[in-house]
């Protein structure tokens, strides 16, 4: 990085951008300072002077899995706009370099539109490339890993660019190196993928698999898939679109939990006497446990879709999602999500995981959802 000596580099800054304006749950205090960043130079300009005014620093996103404090962020926060897309034929397969800023649904659009597999199930998803491969987004049985070739970053402390391969990046269920050990170290500036041309979409998910059950003629295509999924996302209004009423959240609020086969068979057995109808969604995990549906578990619990404290609520199609209804204060989505996770371990002994990012809280997360 720069010397102590040397004079703050240009870079154009907001100040004091209400959290709210950026994010698409809606809540939150202003950012300190705000750099809209157009390219990588310019990110490390705002890593340079994040360092030498000795202020915390975050990249920010699409907002799209985002909970910032009412009180805000006092620090810098970073926006890399870069919105570049290439694409490079490699035989049966093309490698796709996407930079950090551009929407991820806008790399499935056209990945989709071109023939290619391995992204179809992640359609509609919101938010930026460069988030994806953070926490390995995936929806619907895919993940973002299998189709990762390899991650391009930038050093925070050095302001050096390197490439990480993808079996490097410690990819696992909705984790990654970058959202733990390397939290600190790295910022993603370009995500590279690795599609295969085919005419055969992905089915590994029984919502999907039920809405093509008895078709005749052969499996359906990517983009038959992608439209598949676009219409289970709508009816749990997990697609962003204006006028839904619960359009402001933050997607899946709570990660499904994994758990030993036992201890599923003790869920299965409290639900039963609780004279809970609906079978117990379980699927085959890493270690011979099983990943339970966090939304099952919160109805089963007791919640109704709707339910709502204060602003704060869950969504009336969607038991995982937590919505602003309108003005809510990040204080209410959290005693909300708290309210949640309590019950849940009350009634079934598992502790629900939150997926969002929570930013600018001056407790742990463990401590603000009990």
């Amino acid at each position: 990085m720069r010397s102590s000596a040397a004079p703050d580099p240009p870079l154009p800054l907001a100040e004091q951008v209400p959290f709210a304006e950026l994010t698409t749950l809606g809540v939150g205090g202003p950012a300190r300072y705000l750099a809209r960043c157009p390219d990588v130079p310019a990110l490390v300009a705002a890593l340079e002077l994040a360092e030498r005014r000795s202020l915390p620093f975050f990249v920010l996103g699409g907002g799209s899995n985002l909970l910032v404090a009412d009180r805000g962020y006092d620090g810098l926060v970073a926006r890399l706009d870069d919105r570049t897309l290439s694409w490079r034929d490699e035989g049966g397969w093309v490698r796709v370099a996407a930079a950090a800023g551009v929407p991820w649904d806008e790399l499935v659009t056209r990945a989709v539109a071109r023939g290619l597999g391995g992204l179809e199930c992640l359609s509609g998803i919101p938010g930026l490339v460069g988030a994806a491969p953070i926490q390995n987004v995936g929806a619907y049985g895919q993940e973002v890993a299998e189709s990762i070739a390899d991650v391009d970053v930038v050093e925070r402390r050095s302001g050096r660019r390197r490439r990480i391969a993808a079996a490097h990046c410690g990819f696992a269920y909705r984790h990654s190196h970058f959202k733990g050990r390397w939290r600190q170290r790295y910022v993603v500036t370009r995500v590279s993928f690795r599609l295969p041309r085919t005419d055969r979409g992905t089915l590994r998910y029984a919502d999907l698999e039920e809405r093509f059950a008895g078709r005749d003629g052969p499996p359906p295509t990517p983009a038959e898939v992608r439209a598949a999924v676009l219409e289970v996302r709508r009816a749990k209004s997990m697609v962003i679109e204006a006028g839904d009423p619960n359009r402001r959240s933050a997607g899946s609020f709570f990660v499904n939990p994994q758990v030993t086969a036992e201890r599923a068979a003790e869920v299965r057995q409290i639900a039963r006497r609780r004279g809970v109808a609906r079978p117990m969604p379980a699927f085959p995990a890493a270690d011979g446990r099983l990943k339970i549906a966090a939304a099952w578990l919160i109805e089963a619990a007791g919640f109704r879709r709707g339910y709502r404290r204060g602003r704060a609520a869950i969504s009336s199609r969607h038991a995982l999602a937590l919505v602003n209804l309108g003005g809510a204060r990040a204080a209410e989505i959290v005693g909300l999500a708290r309210e949640i996770r309590c019950r849940v371990r009350e009634v079934f002994g598992v502790t629900l995981a939150p997926e969002p990012v929570f930013l600018g809280f001056d407790r742990e997360v463990d401590e603000l959802l009990g």
